[in-house]
């Protein structure tokens, strides 16, 4: 018995060790950057600084201004894929004509490439030729307005990722016992009803899932903004993630740049950690 619980680690191990080479050394080098002073402008060598990144970290404005729009970004777009894609997956869930040709419509978005979807949104919100001012009828500053940018971003987004949200949810669909809904069905259970008692309870676990995945992609969410408004305009859609690769590859600050990538790393971990938590909870 010792043999055949020690066994599944040998085959585990050589991918155990090629993860620790890629994820585990990186994370740990990036860590130890961000408690030293290394900037390639600066010409005095490297020297240890201990806590004095982070320090600088909370007295930064611009980095609080970038975290509250990746809460924002994060909290508006995942709420919006969540009901978005229930609303996908219940319909189509029942077998009718044309099911799978709908399948393809609503997973399309999802296929196209992320740096390509954002510049097709990004001549869509164009103010002179894009077309969403030409069905609007309005001359709306899409992504020049720090009132609008951050919310064409999510709207992108939405567009992008809810058919994610909602292959996860539709697979979680199909494995709820039809018999259910045939009791439910005989003691005269309004759709609402049903839903609320049967659907979204035996449903909770694979939603905790997809808002996991899903929170933790929009937490550190860069290609998509950057390629639309590049963090403008007036940082208004500046996320953490922009910030720390403006600070490591345009000014070059190494040690505050890893002390930003780090504290990505410990938001996005927390989450993580709470919705697991959640989840063990739901799943007891």
């Amino acid at each position: 018995m010792r043999a055949e619980r020690e066994q599944p680690w040998r085959y585990l191990a050589p991918a155990a060790f090629l993860l620790g080479i890629v994820t585990v050394y990186p994370l740990a080098h990036v860590a130890w950057l961000s408690l030293e002073r290394r900037s390639l402008l600066d010409p005095a060598p490297p020297r240890f600084t201990g806590l004095d990144n982070y320090l600088r970290l909370a007295a930064d404005e611009r980095f609080w201004n970038a975290l509250g729009n990746t809460l924002y970004f994060a909290a508006v777009s995942v709420s919006l894929e969540l009901v978005l894609g229930l609303a996908f997956a219940l319909a189509v869930q029942r077998p009718f004509r044309g099911r799978a040709a709908l399948y393809g419509v609503i997973l399309l978005p999802w296929a196209v490439p992320t740096a390509v979807s954002a510049r097709m949104w990004e001549w869509m919100y164009n103010g002179d030729i894009g077309v969403l001012n030409h069905l609007l009828g309005a001359q709306v500053n899409w992504l020049g307005s720090p009132a609008w940018a951050l919310n064409a971003a999510i709207l992108m987004d939405v567009w992008k990722s809810t058919p994610f949200v909602a292959l996860l949810l539709l697979a979680g669909l199909q494995a709820i016992p039809r018999d259910l809904y045939r009791a439910a069905a005989v003691d005269g259970a309004s759709r609402w009803t049903v839903l609320r008692r049967i659907t979204l309870p035996l449903l909770a676990p694979v939603i905790l899932v997809a808002l996991i995945f899903r929170t933790i992609d929009a937490f550190r969410v860069f290609d998509s903004v950057y390629v639309l408004t590049g963090g403008g305009p007036a940082d208004s859609t500046e996320t953490l993630s922009i910030y720390a690769y403006k600070v490591l590859f345009q000014s070059l600050e190494f040690g505050y740049g890893s002390a930003l990538a780090v504290s990505v790393f410990v938001l996005v971990a927390i989450f993580g950690f709470l919705y697991v938590a959640l989840l063990k909870r739901v799943l007891r």
